[in-house]
């Protein structure tokens, strides 16, 4: 500590962690490896490629569970002398993981409808709209394990959304079946296959654009640096802010840095402790690391310097 400033570390307002979704995960793994097993088999068995799609996505989406499910495990973990946050921020690789791995697959799914344009195959539609309904039950229960956590959880957002998607990806291969059966068009079987590939990228580039701005540092979506700025210069006592930083530590939870400039000196714990409760009930930042100084010349005064 230089002889002209004085260092507060202030913390407080902690939000919860990572809720534990161990029985909605493990539930939610052996219901869709069941079902990819019955779905690809069929997919084989009717020549449907809207069918074998749909499998690949939900193998797709059983390895995101499990990667989720294991960032969900990590994030628990105590801090360490090496990792002092913790692993907390396994949760946003995961999301990061999980969004980059269904966009790759998807380009396979895509390649292979449009192959399957170019040398349409006779299928069974009664066969795939049995499958894919089946496919409806087992996506909508999985999606309702996660429901009530897709708000405060990216990681937890992220398996709700790719089973919510796969319910109404199954009926789409439902309608695509019943209108095979009725017309005998094998061209509607690739044709739903894009639309399915197109609904996977739509509901996946949201979590990749999110989880990419978590893993680079930005501040979270939901949170208005200005604001955040504002609060803290118009308390007693500021003459400036400075060094403000936010981030995610995971996908749950907040931290913000900040050099507050106060010439008449440190106005105590109390003062901090106030501080830390505000920011975690009106920005949902859980960890404030506040620094005081007199005002003497701080080298990160500048906005341009990290």
């Amino acid at each position: 500590m230089s002889h002209d400033h004085h260092h507060d570390h202030g913390f407080g307002g902690h939000a919860h962690g990572p809720a534990n979704y161990n029985r909605a995960f493990a539930i939610g793994i052996a219901l869709n490896i069941g079902f990819v097993v019955i779905e690809a088999l069929y997919g084989f068995i009717a020549n449907s490629m809207a069918l074998l799609a749909d499998a690949g996505h939900n193998l797709s989406d059983v390895l995101g569970l499990v990667i989720a499910w294991g960032a969900s495990l990590l994030a628990r973990r105590p801090p360490s002398e090496r990792y002092t946050y913790g692993l907390r921020s396994t949760s946003i690789l995961a999301a990061l993981l999980n969004a980059v791995f269904l966009l790759v697959a998807t380009g396979g799914i895509a390649w292979e409808a449009i192959q399957r344009f170019a040398e349409p195959a006779p299928v069974a539609g009664r066969t795939v709209i049995i499958v894919a309904a089946i496919g409806i039950a087992i996506n909508a229960i999985t999606a309702w394990l996660f429901a009530s956590g897709r708000k405060g959880d990216i990681n937890i957002k992220g398996a709700y959304l790719h089973m919510a998607a796969d319910a109404a990806v199954s009926a789409g291969v439902v309608v695509a079946g019943a209108v095979i059966l009725l017309t005998g068009w094998g061209w509607v079987d690739p044709a739903v296959s894009l639309v399915i590939a197109a609904i996977i990228v739509w509901g996946t580039w949201g979590l990749f654009r999110e989880s990419m701005s978590m893993t680079l540092g930005a501040v979270p979506a939901a949170i208005d640096a200005a604001k955040v700025k504002s609060y803290l210069a118009g308390l007693p006592g500021v003459a400036q802010v400075h060094d403000l930083h936010i981030w995610s530590m995971s996908t749950t939870e907040t931290a913000l840095t900040a050099h507050l400039v106060m010439p008449a000196g440190t106005p105590g714990d109390a003062f901090l402790t106030r501080v830390a409760e505000d920011l975690s009930k009106q920005f949902a930042i859980a960890h404030p690391t506040i620094q005081i100084e007199y005002g003497d010349g701080c080298r990160l005064a500048p906005d341009t310097v990290v």
